[in-house]
């Protein structure tokens, strides 16, 4: 569907009244858990052309969090990745080195999967 077509989840399309707000746009994030009540996942991935990629999956929180976690993570270990939709990718096989530095920044992880 293009976005000429689409409507908001009101049906609402444009509207004349210069103080209208859609509801959409009022929507609350997500609040973030502490590292404490996180169940993370780290899983490795074979993505396309072979190569590994270590997901971490089951974030709660807004993006801006992820993408602090995903950005120390990357630094951290030294790789390449990016962070969307509660998962964080980076490249390679970094699983053991991911479990070790969530533990210690007190998140509650295991390894799952591949």
């Amino acid at each position: 569907m293009s976005k000429k077509n689409r409507a908001t989840k009101d049906g609402i399309v444009y509207s004349t009244n210069p103080d209208f707000v859609p509801d959409y746009i009022e929507e609350e994030q997500d609040e973030t858990l502490p590292p404490q009540q996180q169940n993370l996942r780290i899983w490795l991935d074979r993505l396309k052309g072979g190569k590994m990629a270590t997901l971490i999956k089951d974030f709660v929180g807004s993006d801006d969090d992820l993408n602090e976690l995903a950005k120390t993570l990357k630094t951290k270990c030294g790789v390449g990745g990016s962070a969307k939709n509660g998962e964080i990718i980076l490249q390679g096989d970094v699983r053991d080195k991911v479990l070790d530095l969530l533990t210690k920044a007190g998140y509650k992880s295991k390894k799952s999967g591949g």
